[in-house]
């Protein structure tokens, strides 16, 4: 297989793998992770925003593997905390002790709901950010956005997905996102959207690529 129908995906996450291989299968193109690269050193996320963190992680990625290469960044911005925990999202509880039992997601979750706990339901709106970037071994790139608007609830829900799931509402399906199937999650989410939106930018993006 030549090198410019190989692909690399900036994460370990196998789950992540598989959803950007599957629109990509048609056109040929080996979906690789950062697991087929061992030693490669890890990128420090020293944007401002989720789509500086992407492009560095992306950038970095290409330029340490000669692939190109695609990262997101993605994370949960409250509307009634300027946007808070936003790209510190996964480190958002990180100053507070783990209560005996808990889990990084759960003291998250934690520090959230504190922080939310005088404010009306009507103003607990918030949205799922992701922003995924591609980009050539010379640093070309491209990046696209989706949003996942819902509203914070003020006791999690459901035992499905990760992160703040359980406290994130979807209004119209009257389900919180850890009480929705993977697949039901997939067709909708943050996530989801901006790979739609890199894959409309593909064609561009990959003729470059293999230019």
């Amino acid at each position: 297989m030549s090198a410019t129908s190989r692909l690399v995906l900036a994460t370990g996450n196998k789950g992540k793998i598989a959803e950007l291989a599957a629109p990509l299968r048609h056109l040929n193109i080996e979906v690789l992770g950062l697991a087929d690269f061992p030693g490669l050193p890890p990128v420090e996320e020293t944007g401002a925003t989720f789509a500086e963190n992407a492009l560095l992680k992306a950038r970095a990625t290409a330029a340490a593997t000669g692939l190109p290469a695609v990262a997101d960044d993605s994370g949960l911005c409250v509307d009634a905390l300027d946007g808070a925990p936003g790209i510190y999202s996964a480190r958002y509880g990180s100053d507070l002790p783990l209560l005996p039992g808990e889990s990084k997601d759960a003291r998250n979750i934690r520090k959230l709901l504190a922080a939310l706990k005088d404010v009306p339901e009507e103003k607990r709106g918030g949205s799922f950010m992701c922003v995924m970037a591609a980009a050539c071994p010379d640093g070309w790139a491209v990046t696209a956005e989706g949003a996942w608007k819902g509203r914070l609830l003020s006791a999690p829900r459901g035992s499905n997905g990760f992160g703040y799931d359980p406290v994130f509402y979807i209004p119209e399906l009257g389900r919180t996102v850890a009480e929705l199937s993977r697949e039901e999650k997939m067709a909708m989410s943050h996530r989801s959207l901006a790979l739609k939106g890199l894959m409309r930018l593909w064609p561009e993006f990959w003729q470059r690529a293999n230019g």
